[in-house]
Formats: C-alpha cells, structure tokens, sequence
C-alpha cells in the first residue's frame, strides 16, 4: 500500500515532506572518524634579534656609536636607555670621537652661534657639543641629536662628572 508522500525504491520506502529532503528508514552508513588535529593555543615560536651592546668602556655615563646611530645611557655598568637612535655632524662639522665628561647642562639652551633651540642639552665636548632634542633625519652641527623623549632621559641620567664615550 502506498502512501501520499512515500515512494519505493529498491526496496526502500522513502517519505518526503515539502520542506525536507527524502529520508530513508534504514539507518545510513556511519563514516569513519576524521582524523584529529592537533592545534595549539599558543604562538609560534619568535625570534628576536639581540639589541647591540654598548661599545664603549663607560660604566656611568653614555655611549655613541657614530658608525650604527646608536646610543646609550648607562648606570653601574647597566644599560638603563638604549640602544636609541642618533642624529650626527656631517664630515665638515663632524661629532667629535673620544671620551669626555659632562661639562654642564641647560634644559632649555639656545645656541649662541646658530640661534636654534636645544632643549635638554647635556655639554660634553669643547666648541658647545651636546646631547639634545633634534631631528634625527638633520645633520647637527656636530652635537648629538636624540628624540625628544631620549634627549630628556640622557638630560635627567647624565651628572656632571659622567663619562661619554663616541665611538
């Protein structure tokens, strides 16, 4: 007997309805497993390019290095700022290499040569060279050009007495 809706098929009575599709009443092959995969939670191993270690002999004071624009701000043989990068003299006004003390500081100088503004200068070398705020992507005229975030901590970290190395 037939029924509105059903249909055989191979021995098989299937019954419809209007918003399914046709079902069989024999139970369907189980399929295999999917093979597990393993994911993991955590983040690929990374890896970090060590920062350069300062090139200088200084154990208090601070570092240049003229040849990477690097430099650094130092406290009991520890690094305290840095590597962070440095702005420098062309070769005809070049930063001078050596070491020196900080001679004294003025947090708010004008040059008098130049008449341009170096806040949070730290004078280290003869002829007015400092550490200070200024454009990295400028040529000094031979001191030091720090951001202005790192020329303040240089500022607030360097004593007068402190050594620096240029390198």
């Amino acid at each position: 007997m037939r029924r509105a809706g059903a249909a055989t098929l191979l021995g098989l009575t299937l019954v419809t309805s209007s918003c399914a599709a046709p079902r069989t009443t024999t139970p369907s092959p189980i399929a295999e497993p999917a093979p597990l995969v393993r994911t993991s939670t955590s983040a690929p191993p990374t890896t970090t390019t060590p920062l350069p270690a300062p090139p200088c002999a200084v154990t208090t004071g601070a570092c240049v290095s003229l040849t990477q624009h690097l430099a650094w701000l130092l406290r009991d043989d520890k690094v305290v700022r840095g590597p962070v990068p440095a702005g420098f003299g062309p070769p005809d006004q070049a930063t001078p290499a050596g070491s020196f003390r900080v001679a004294w500081k003025d947090r708010e100088h004008t040059s008098s040569v130049y008449g341009t503004d170096m806040p949070n200068s730290v004078f280290f070398a003869a002829g007015g060279i400092a550490f200070h705020a200024g454009p990295l992507d400028a040529p000094s005229h031979g001191c030091v050009h720090l951001t202005d975030a790192d020329s303040a901590a240089f500022f607030e970290g360097l004593n007068v007495g402190d050594a620096v190395q240029v390198r």
